[in-house]
């Protein structure tokens, strides 16, 4: 059972019903002598809270406002900044899969936001960029977005966002350049299976 919910102290993280001190506390009792490396479960696990919280104070905040989902907006602003692309590398900069870019830049585009043309030099392929209407939208929505981020990183000073900025970094090219190797190791080189739903196989007719 959870613990009733209580007041949140000042300067207090807190997550759910529980701090994050607590949990990691608990965590700690739970696996007891299990040999694990602790400061970097924090790491990773206060990272993946830290995306979550943000992601979540921005979709309803100043992302609702604009009628944007996180997605959205981020595809939005991949094209923003590096201007007409191929559809492959909107959702390699935007960190979704095809399948996923394929929904959103539909919704996109029926806002009027976004609009898509063939390449001129291969027909298979498919170009994105934003319409008049999708640079207004950014010009308007990205400073605020901007104030958001301040707002989330307003305990840290300059240097200390800088810090960590730089700390992030290097999780990601790590991962990105070992990565691979990495899951060819713990797969033993086979192919990954494919993902599954987390539901039960129908039972046979």
């Amino acid at each position: 059972m959870y613990a009733p919910r209580r007041r949140q102290e000042e300067g207090e993280d807190v997550t759910g019903d529980r701090t994050i001190h607590e949990t990691e506390k608990a965590v700690r009792v739970k696996l007891g002598g299990t040999p694990v490396a602790y400061e970097q479960m924090a790491a990773v696990s206060n990272i993946y809270r830290a995306a979550a919280a943000v992601r979540q104070h921005f979709e309803n905040s100043v992302l609702r406002g604009a009628e944007l989902t996180w997605t959205s907006f981020v595809v939005l602003y991949v094209v923003w900044i590096w201007g007409e692309m191929e559809t492959r590398y909107v959702a390699e900069e935007a960190g979704i899969s095809k399948g996923t870019l394929t929904g959103v830049a539909r919704t996109l585009m029926g806002r009027g936001l976004l609009e898509r043309r063939g390449h001129p030099d291969d027909g298979r392929l498919v170009l994105l960029r934003l319409t008049e209407e999708g640079e207004r939208t950014m010009n308007e929505v990205f400073p605020a977005f901007n104030a958001e981020e301040a707002f989330v990183t307003e305990g840290l000073t300059d240097a200390e966002c800088e810090t960590l900025a730089d700390l992030l970094r290097k999780i990601v090219v790590r991962t990105e350049e070992k990565g691979d190797d990495r899951r060819q190791d713990l797969l033993n080189g086979a192919p990954p299976a494919p993902r599954r739903s987390g539901r039960k196989p129908r039972p046979a007719a």
